[in-house]
């Protein structure tokens, strides 16, 4: 029954999350049915601020340039209580892209239901050399010893994900760590400390329960880049270990947009749209018009499509060619 009472447009976003990884419908319906209730109780027009937030929140989360939840949260709090979203809010706002085609989306996702699964076979070509090292780990009786010494300090479930897992802490870009320092009266910080030598020295990235978990020679995704992580103990041949036509495929899926939109309109051509905007601008004072019907009657004379997108253009041409 409350299927049928849903609109279209929310189960045809809950359909979109469940084919993302990570459980996305799990952490993310609430909040869309949130929305589309604000959205049907205020209108197009109230919400329009986070249209793109809104669309971003159907997008696999390994694109996400920053966590996009938490700020969508805050804003259907704000906008629910029929206030306004502050200056730093509308700012952020302003500096968020809009999302990558579904084409790059198509990519991105694929490649997150193998980071999930904890699988890059179709990145790397050694499995079978990473297959006999983690056998050799859970064999390892030295391993074992330490991890049961471990055990008797601390009640090591309290540190353990839903899947039983500890992970070691991450190094990230340029070895920056976003757990480095240790703070010896915090029994946490004592635990991660004794954790993360144990891995350092049997090459592992956490346990599973009693089960050790060796690193692994992978490639993943970022909103910012591509990273590949080639374990210490991993003697690396690479032109064999490497699959670089799939690596670079799933580079160029992003790369080859930002450029092609770089390159879709010269430096010339957007002076022209821009003369063609002030002048549209200077018209549309004189009409008085304002919001949306400003952005209606500027993309009818430019031949755009309304939306966000026209929004952030017109803004885009008007800071790049500011009058004078």
């Amino acid at each position: 029954t409350m299927a049928k009472a849903q609109p279209k447009q929310l189960q045809a976003d809950l359909a979109k999350l469940d084919t993302l990884a990570y459980d996305r419908r799990a952490y993310s319906e609430d909040d869309l049915i949130r929305y589309h209730a604000l959205l049907s109780k205020k209108g197009k027009k109230a919400l329009a601020l986070i249209d793109s937030l809104y669309r971003w929140m159907l997008i696999p989360v390994t694109l996400w340039p920053i966590n996009i939840q938490p700020v969508f949260q805050t804003c259907l709090d704000i906008i629910g209580k029929g206030k306004s979203l502050d200056k730093e809010m509308l700012h952020l706002l302003s500096l968020l892209p809009d999302p990558p085609s579904e084409e790059v989306c198509q990519v991105f996702s694929e490649h997150e239901f193998l980071v999930w699964k904890g699988g890059y076979e179709s990145l790397v070509n050694k499995q079978a050399k990473f297959a006999s090292l983690q056998k050799d780990a859970e064999l390892n009786p030295e391993i074992q010893k330490e991890w049961e010494e471990i055990k008797t300090q601390w009640d090591v479930t309290k540190f353990a994900d839903h899947k039983g897992i500890i992970r070691r802490s991450l190094t990230g870009e340029r070895n920056l760590r976003e757990r480095f320092w240790v703070d010896w009266k915090n029994p946490s910080d004592r635990f991660q400390a004794t954790f993360n030598l144990f891995c350092n020295r049997w090459n592992l990235y956490g346990m599973e329960r009693d089960k050790p978990l060796v690193m692994k020679l992978s490639v993943n995704l970022t909103a910012f880049g591509t990273m590949i992580f080639i374990p210490a103990y991993w003697s690396l041949d690479a032109k064999r270990d490497i699959r670089w036509d799939e690596v670079m495929k799933l580079q160029r899926s992003r790369a080859l947009k930002k450029q092609g939109e770089s390159l879709a309109e010269s430096h010339e051509e957007r002076r022209a749209w821009a003369v063609k905007l002030r002048k549209l601008d200077t018209e549309a004072k004189r009409l008085k018009l304002k919001g949306e019907k400003l952005d209606m009657f500027i993309c009818k004379e430019l031949g755009w499509v309304v939306g966000t997108d026209s929004k952030k253009r017109a803004a885009r041409l008007r800071k790049e060619f500011p009058l004078g």
